[in-house]
């Protein structure tokens, strides 16, 4: 399982720098609010649970007041991904079966390899929307299947431009 989780995280790194380096390319979604909302939502949720796992508080404001503009948010991503990469890396068998409790999770408590799921999940699921609204921009979005990743496992490439 742990093998899995760790995989499942470093392809979410892949996959959300290579959307954020696609939207990059389009002057046109890279101020698009829709966009640029949907990505601070991914961050939100990627940060409270890598806090949770890492058992230290989500401090909302602070959480929640990370820029709107894309060189912040992928700024953000970048620093996320590298502090879920650092816990994965060491992480056990057991570190993934510890039950967090948190309020803010639906039931209250799950376990951390569940939360770890949950959160590349949750990214998946955005990154389809935004791919969606790529498209609109006139924008090929990039391959970001998980199957193709295996394949090669590229690091995350965050390209600022």
């Amino acid at each position: 399982m742990l093998s899995l989780l760790r995989d499942l995280v470093a392809h979410k790194g892949h996959a959300n720098a290579a959307i954020l380096s696609a939207l990059q390319g389009s002057e046109a979604a890279a101020v698009d609010p829709e966009v640029l909302e949907l990505l601070h939502h991914i961050l939100i949720a990627n940060r409270f649970w890598i806090c949770a796992i890492r058992g230290v508080p989500f401090l909302a404001a602070r959480e929640t007041g990370i820029a709107k503009d894309l060189r912040s948010l992928l700024d953000a991503f970048r620093a996320t991904q590298d502090e879920e990469q650092a816990w994965i890396s060491t992480a056990t068998e057991e570190d993934c079966a510890a039950m967090l409790t948190e309020p803010l999770i639906p039931g209250g408590k799950c376990r951390v390899g569940e939360a770890l799921v949950q959160v590349c999940m949750h990214s998946h699921a955005h990154r389809a929307q935004l791919a969606r609204i790529l498209r609109h921009h006139g924008v090929v979005p990039p391959p970001t299947d998980f199957i193709l990743w295996v394949t090669e496992r590229p690091r995350p490439e965050w390209v600022t431009r």
